[in-house]
């Protein structure tokens, strides 16, 4: 083959993937965002592949619960403590169960924001929020995710973890062998950073029919570019800790967060939105000093453009736990959207 010839079949190849990794607009002229090209989710560690949506969609959730000790009742509810393994974990829970009404009931897995492992408690958390749905009619299944009170395990984080949606999907999974629960009426309810947790979760599994989100943050992550986080509670995971290790080998493996990358492009869970089912309902106040309104609205705007039924309840005030009559308010929406859509 002639130098000329073998130049321009070199030139043609190489215009030919460039052009194959992008997406050219006619209309504008210009050129979008690369496409993406996700690397097959095998090629990448374990331990980074249960970060990504593909390992989550692919792998099962089976558990059980385990004996249900009484803790406290009225005349309303009961509560009690139990378990249920998730991957070889003993993770504890509060489930309270309705008097009013016949089994089985709907149930709502309840996923706790950010509070410091150390100090989060199984009973002292999120009272008033489990009282509310319980006496409207609702088992509430409130897990204490993984390093947290007595779950065993490390609590590894929201963000760039998978170690929390896991939980909670086989906390979904223990909800199916109890009699008293209608499998088919499970929903999820999360805060702050359990927001990332049941969106993710809702990703994940294609099934779950109604998620309800409290001022809850990243679902892009490149919002938590845009907007970071400000919670004063924030402890850092100690110098040495299996954490904090974790989370370096992920930064010199992968790197920090780009949109661009083809391993942070299968963490994000809005990249996997086709196909989703269920309905999603988000509370925010626009006074939350903790978590930026702005993440709550930029995620209805991707959601506009998804045939997933949506929603986005905003409050003058009421902060980051939407207290006062911003409370009563989102919980009565919540209870209202939960009862219609599970």
């Amino acid at each position: 083959m002639s130098k000329k010839l073998l130049g321009f079949v070199t030139a043609t190849a190489v215009i030919f993937y460039v052009l194959s990794r992008m997406q050219i607009s006619v209309s504008t002229g210009g050129v979008s965002a690369p496409q993406k090209t996700s690397e097959p989710v095998n090629s990448i560690s374990l331990e980074f592949r249960k970060i990504t949506l593909p390992y989550l969609r692919e792998r099962t959730y089976e558990s059980k619960l385990g004996n249900l000790e009484k803790y406290s009742e009225n005349t309303q509810y009961t509560s009690y403590l139990t378990s249920y393994n998730s991957d070889g974990l003993k993770i504890n829970g509060l489930i309270t169960v309705p008097s009013t009404g016949s089994p089985p009931w709907p149930a709502i897995i309840f996923i706790h924001g950010y509070i410091p492992p150390a100090s989060y408690k199984t009973t002292a958390n999120y009272n008033s929020y489990v009282d509310y749905l319980a006496k409207n009619g609702f088992v509430v299944f409130k897990i204490d995710l993984r390093g947290h009170a007595k779950s065993e395990g490390v609590a590894s984080g929201a963000y760039y973890s998978g170690d929390y949606i896991i939980d909670t999907l086989n906390a979904r999974a223990a909800l199916f062998g109890a009699d008293f629960v209608d499998q088919a009426k499970i929903g999820l309810w999360g805060h702050s950073m359990a927001g990332n947790i049941v969106f993710r979760s809702l990703v994940a599994l294609q099934d779950i029919r109604a998620v309800v989100i409290w001022a809850g943050a990243v679902y892009s992550y490149e919002d938590m570019q845009k907007y970071r986080i400000s919670d004063n509670s924030y402890q850092p995971p100690p110098q040495e800790s299996e954490r904090r290790k974790k989370r370096e080998e992920l930064r010199n493996t992968h790197g920090d967060f780009n949109p661009t990358s083809d391993f942070w492009y299968q963490v994000v869970p809005t990249n996997y939105l086709a196909g989703v089912g269920g309905a999603v309902q988000i509370h925010h106040a626009v006074d939350d000093g903790v978590v930026n309104i702005g993440y709550s609205r930029d995620l209805m705007e991707i959601l506009d453009d998804t045939k997933i039924s949506h929603e986005l309840f905003e409050y003058p005030s009421g902060g980051h736990n939407l207290t006062g009559l911003s409370f009563t308010t989102a919980m009565q929406r919540t209870v209202e959207f939960f009862k219609e859509n599970l």
